[in-house]
């Protein structure tokens, strides 16, 4: 990968993507909105919800209308005044700052981390970080759920790839990544083809095995109750390419 990589920004993303994200966000990230609820809701059990990385609230709307208190963290205020100007999300409390280190008062049955989002986090130290921070706002019992993909450097050849994320009958959504194996560094743009001609959003990204990240968990003190290959709980095996995981803190 060419260059040095920037100073981390949190905000940066939704800088270039924010005024879009949600007209953009289901042909960017297929992903089911309904399971996902559902589950979280579930996992909540009554409690009180953080969603690191909230963005324009796609997960933390529908849980807030199922009775839960959610609370959020995004880098972007950009994407915090969509959320609050949405039916439901001026009485939602909402803070701009880095998820892996803004700590926020009381504690929570349930702390969210979405869509891929702790790759946005730029070294392994910042991810260790966020676990951290997850587990400090827990009650204990409750549980810090990830959802990630999965790596595979298979699909790269001399460092650099081109895939279609999704092909609708106006828009075509296409991925160019340029990988740095070394550092686990991934950049990449998002090019939207469409009505409106096309659109570039750059992102970067510092990748993590699964099993990477259960190590961190338990830098953390958080213990893996389950690993399942989509929000659907299908059964996470050797080809699954993506995984929704969820810790539990079982300490005061």
């Amino acid at each position: 990968m060419s260059g040095e990589p920037s100073p981390f920004d949190p905000g940066e993303y939704g800088r270039h993507i924010g005024a879009l994200y949600d007209s953009l966000v289901d042909a960017a990230f297929p992903t089911d909105t309904d399971a996902t609820v559902a589950l979280l809701a579930e996992l909540a059990d009554g409690g009180p919800v953080l969603e690191f990385g909230v963005g324009t609230g796609r997960l933390a709307l529908p849980l807030a209308r199922l009775g839960l208190r959610v609370s959020g963290i995004d880098g972007s205020a950009e994407m915090l005044d969509q959320l609050r100007n949405k039916p439901g999300g001026a009485a939602m409390p909402l803070h701009v700052g880095n998820f892996a280190d803004t700590r926020l008062d009381g504690d929570f049955a349930l702390v969210v981390l979405a869509a891929n989002t702790i790759f946005a986090l730029p070294s392994q130290d910042a991810q260790v970080q966020a676990f951290r921070n997850a587990a400090a706002h827990l009650r204990p019992g409750g549980h810090f759920v990830l959802e990630a993909w999965v790596p595979d450097v298979g699909d790269f050849r001399a460092g650099r790839a081109l895939r279609i994320v999704s092909v609708q009958d106006r828009r075509v959504v296409l991925e160019a990544a340029e990988l740095d194996p070394v550092e686990q560094h991934m950049r990449t743009t998002k090019l939207f083809c469409g009505p409106d001609g096309l659109q570039a959003f750059p992102a970067n990204h510092r990748y993590a095995w699964p099993a990477e990240l259960d190590l961190m968990a338990r830098l953390a003190e958080l213990n893996r109750v389950h690993r399942w290959a989509s929000w659907r709980r299908d059964p996470y095996t050797a080809i699954s390419r993506q995984h929704v995981t969820a810790y539990r803190k079982d300490w005061l």
